[in-house]
């Protein structure tokens, strides 16, 4: 794995992987949340995830006789915005100049207890493993696995994500030019009220089943399709802002090692903490860093996509989103794996379609089990992501609604 960076006809290109194997296993720091979550940053999520669900922002629902919590919670996709880098962070470590990097997918486990109004929650994170691989996106691709633990005030685990990232050399992705769509496809009207048709749809079915406990779940059952979409410049900074790291001064570093900010970033994508000391927009990482090319073409078209594009961390809460929204509130996903092929870019549409493989007994509960797998496209039939999820169904018997 350590051979240095090359380009001749004897030898393909490598990447020097040497920085990066002192960081495997070794505890890595980061930002903390200096405050406790707030109501409004589950509102705010939910809004910047585009889920319509009123139980993550109308406390009236949440708080009625027959919910599960009696007030407010978040959605299992909420914790990855408590953290200050998508939990990306421990999968990118070590330092390969000229590299840049994308998501390439998430796998959680959660533990039971929801996020709620109040909670304080904290991370321990560290680089889990990698594997360097030869692709046509970008020649010598590292993808590397990081894991990021969260803990709440009262000391219960209640996830960890195991992040993918996706490092790469950003000069051989543009050469190879595999995406080169430069403009954004063209909707009629007639196609855009035909989709926010079918967002209606779907929410209205959402809404129709707040609070009530899905009892009856087939294998074959298909999900409801739901629809995100088209994507603009506005829709991906709403996204971008719904996430608190991206507030001044939200976090605190802890105090851990990390080489997050000395990966190897091109200087026009990396962080300026000099100048952010006096303008915090320079550490912003969407005007200033790392982020721009989610709403910045020029620096999209830097690290080799043709246009603005969207989040993995938001692609895996759509999907989060979507598996809680078909099972409601009385049910839990207990794991998920899922793997990021190409990102959202503006004008596209997204599209999420599932169904449920299998159900079976879940040892630990007795509860059935629903195994649900998912595939996420553009309107092309472009896969853009896909995986599962083990949903945890309530049964008839299920004690009185939990209250802390």
């Amino acid at each position: 794995m350590g051979k240095s960076t090359a380009d001749t006809q004897h030898e393909p290109l490598q990447l020097d992987t040497s920085p990066v194997d002192v960081w495997v296993g070794v505890p890595l720091g980061g930002g903390q949340m200096k405050d406790p979550v707030a109501a409004n940053d589950i509102r705010r999520w939910a809004q910047g995830m585009q889920n319509s669900n009123p139980l993550y922002y109308d406390e009236s629902l949440a708080e009625a006789p027959d919910g599960r919590f009696g007030e407010l919670v978040a959605p299992q996709s909420f914790a990855v915005c408590t953290d200050d880098s998508h939990g990306a962070a421990p999968a990118i470590q070590g330092n390969i100049p000229g590299t840049h990097m994308l998501f390439g997918g998430d796998e959680w486990w959660f533990y039971g207890p929801r996020i709620r109004p109040g909670d304080k929650i904290t991370r321990s994170r560290m680089l889990f493993d990698y594997k360097v691989t030869q692709t046509g996106f970008a020649g010598p691709t590292m993808f590397s696995r990081g894991d990021t633990e969260y803990v709440n005030q009262f000391g219960e685990f209640l996830c960890k994500q195991r992040s993918t990232s996706i490092r790469y050399l950003a000069e051989e992705a543009r050469k190879r030019a595999q995406f080169n769509e430069e403009k954004d496809p063209a909707w009629s009207e007639d196609q855009l009220m035909e989709i926010e048709r079918k967002k209606m749809t779907y929410f209205q079915n959402v809404q129709a089943g707040i609070n009530q406990r899905k009892l009856q779940v087939t294998a074959g059952e298909q999900l409801p399709e739901r629809l995100i979409g088209p994507h603009t410049i506005a829709s991906f900074t709403t996204e971008w802002r719904a996430y608190p790291f991206t507030i001044w001064h939200t976090f605190r570093p802890d105090g851990l090692p990390s080489s997050l900010y000395e990966a190897g970033w091109l200087p026009e994508m990396a962080r300026d903490f000099d100048k952010g000391a006096v303008d915090p927009t320079h550490l912003d990482g969407l005007y200033h860093g790392p982020s721009r090319g989610h709403v910045q073409q020029e620096y999209a078209q830097l690290i080799g996509l043709p246009r603005a594009y969207g989040y993995g961390a938001s692609m895996g809460a759509w999907m989060l989103d979507y598996i809680g929204n078909w099972g409601g509130i009385w049910s839990d996903i207990i794991h998920s794996k899922f793997s990021y092929r190409s990102p959202a870019m503006t004008g596209d549409l997204t599209l999420l379609k599932g169904e449920v493989t299998s159900v079976k007994e879940d040892p630990m509960s007795g509860q059935p089990l629903a195994v649900v797998q998912i595939t996420m496209t553009n309107q092309d039939d472009a896969v853009l992501a896909s995986g599962g999820a083990e949903v945890r169904l309530p049964t008839a018997e299920l004690p009185q609604p939990e209250r802390r």
